[in-house]
C-alpha cells in the first residue's frame, strides 16, 4: 500500500513539470500528456471544517459513495457555470463552492423544512 502511495507522489511533480513542457512544445494538441495531467489534477469534494463538524452533529455519514456523488455534481454545475449550488437529495442537503470544490455547510432533512437557501445560482439532485 505505501509503495502505491509513493508512485503517486513520484508522479505528481513529475507531472506537473515535465509534461506541462513536453505539451507546450508539441504544438499544444494536448493528447496523452494533457488527458494525465487532468486526470491527476481531479480531486474529490473537501469538506470545510464548518461543515464537518456540522455533519458529525446531524448525524451525516460521509461515504466514500457520498463524496462521488457530490463530486459529480460539482462537474456537472461546472459545466452550466455555477458557482455556489444546493446539492439535494430526499434527505440531505450541501451548500458547495463550485470554483473551490468545497462543501460549505450541510443538513438533515429535520432542517431543511425551516431553512430558505440563498447566495447559490444553482441547485443539483443528488
Amino acid at each position: 500500500m505505501l509503495d502505491s502511495a509513493a508512485s503517486v507522489r513520484q508522479v505528481r511533480p513529475s507531472a506537473e513539470t515535465g509534461l506541462q513542457r513536453s505539451t507546450s512544445g508539441s504544438g499544444g494538441q494536448g493528447g496523452f500528456a494533457a488527458a494525465l495531467q487532468q486526470e491527476l489534477e481531479r480531486t474529490q469534494v473537501a469538506f470545510s471544517k464548518h461543515a464537518m463538524a456540522r455533519a458529525q452533529e446531524r448525524g451525516i455519514e460521509v461515504t466514500p459513495t457520498l463524496l462521488d456523488r457530490l463530486t459529480d455534481s460539482v462537474e456537472r454545475a461546472q459545466a452550466k457555470g455555477a458557482t455556489n449550488i444546493l446539492a439535494l437529495d430526499e434527505s440531505l442537503a450541501f451548500i458547495i463552492n463550485v470554483p473551490h470544490g468545497r462543501v460549505i455547510t450541510t443538513m438533515s432533512q429535520d432542517e431543511m423544512k425551516e431553512n430558505i437557501f440563498t447566495n447559490i445560482d444553482g441547485a443539483v439532485l443528488l
